[in-house]
């Protein structure tokens, strides 16, 4: 498996993981990089070449005025990779032949976030001196990307997972009208706080707590803060129902965690998961989402543990966008928790609706 898709997969849909390590991508895409030269960053800093990496399915179809006029973006979660929704269980649901995403109508375009993947990220080099980067500079960086790497000046739709879910609304309200739609899937549109900031703080904490850190500088990784850390995001993308059917003993239980804490220990750097779990630490597209006037199809699951629905956030935030529609989708044998937004199956039909809803008039 991809090096970089195990924390998402472990964030994603933590009661899934031994399933995703024995399944092979049914896609695998055509890579590109695009550099983004002095690239200046919301808290000061710069870096004089950013690295973006992305993958593309499909073919851009132009215009009669040369403009590309079926991209989709599709935007990965915390951790994750342009490769994270590669994975089976959304891949096949979504992109072959008569799928609601068909690649031989959509040009689909997967960036890696900045700090993941293989885009410019802590682990490179720099360490703790790397820009400290937050969601609207990653969506500032992909903006660029598909206006100056990929010719793009406008998509048929954006699709975000739980991060990329947040990135849908910042995206919505920073370029309003470059998409037709937007599909937010996992994730509220206000601060991170409560319970949501709590664990990512414990998850930091546990790694510059550790005396291996060295304030980054460490030369092996900080093995008992990183699985403190990756137990806190294990906790986060739990999933109970589903976990007490796959492990109903405490020996299997125990097993299930010592294979998972294991594979993502020695698949994650330290340093780029604190970056990319600090990043939403400024996340708060709630005062302008009157700004996002398309069409929005949003849906949460109510087995979501890092977005509970007995918040009521959702319900009251929708009404703030004009064209937009609120979807819990009620727990289930199919729902994963806060994976759930990587089990297609699950909600397909309503991006068929927000496709047809979202149909550019001719």
């Amino acid at each position: 498996m991809h090096r970089s898709l195990w924390l998402a997969t472990l964030l994603v849909c933590a009661s899934c993981v031994s399933a995703q390590t024995a399944s092979t991508p049914a896609y695998t895409g055509t890579p590109g990089n695009y550099i983004a030269h002095d690239f200046h960053f919301g808290s000061g800093e710069s870096l004089p070449e950013l690295k973006l990496h992305y993958l593309t399915l499909g073919t851009p179809h132009r215009d009669a005025s040369g403009r590309v006029d079926n991209a989709v973006l599709l935007l990965h979660g915390t951790g994750g990779s342009a490769h994270s929704l590669f994975a089976p269980q959304f891949s096949t649901v979504l992109f072959g032949p008569g799928q609601p995403l068909d690649i031989t109508h959509y040009f689909l375009i997967f960036p890696d976030d900045i700090g993941q993947g293989e885009a410019s990220k802590p682990s490179d080099g720099l360490c703790m001196k790397f820009p400290h980067y937050d969601y609207d500079d990653m969506v500032r960086s992909q903006h660029q990307m598909l206006l100056d790497g990929l010719h793009i000046d406008h998509v048929r739709l954006i699709l975000g997972t739980s991060m990329g879910c947040m990135q849908s609304f910042v995206w919505g309200e920073t370029y309003p009208g470059f998409a037709d739609a937007l599909m937010p899937l996992a994730c509220l549109p206000v601060p991170i706080a409560g319970r949501n900031r709590m664990m990512r703080y414990m998850a930091i904490e546990n790694i510059e707590r550790d005396p291996v850190w060295k304030n980054g500088d460490y030369t092996t990784e900080p093995i008992e803060g990183l699985r403190t850390a990756n137990e806190m995001l294990l906790i986060m993308g739990s999933a109970p129902l589903v976990m007490q059917k796959q492990e109903p003993t405490r020996a299997t239980a125990e097993a299930y965690v010592d294979q998972v804490l294991a594979r993502t220990v020695a698949a994650t750097d330290a340093n780029n998961l604190i970056y990319y779990v600090d990043a939403s630490r400024n996340y708060d597209p709630s005062q302008d989402l009157d700004r996002i006037t398309v069409p929005v199809m949003w849906i949460n699951s109510a087995d979501d543990f890092i977005n509970p629905p007995e918040l009521g956030i959702a319900e009251k935030m929708v009404h703030t966008m004009p064209h937009a529609q609120f979807v819990l989708i009620p727990i289930s044998d199919q729902t994963r928790g806060h994976g759930t937004h990587t089990q297609a199956a699950v909600w397909q039909n309503y991006l068929v609706q927000l496709l047809n809803e979202s149909a550019p008039k001719h």
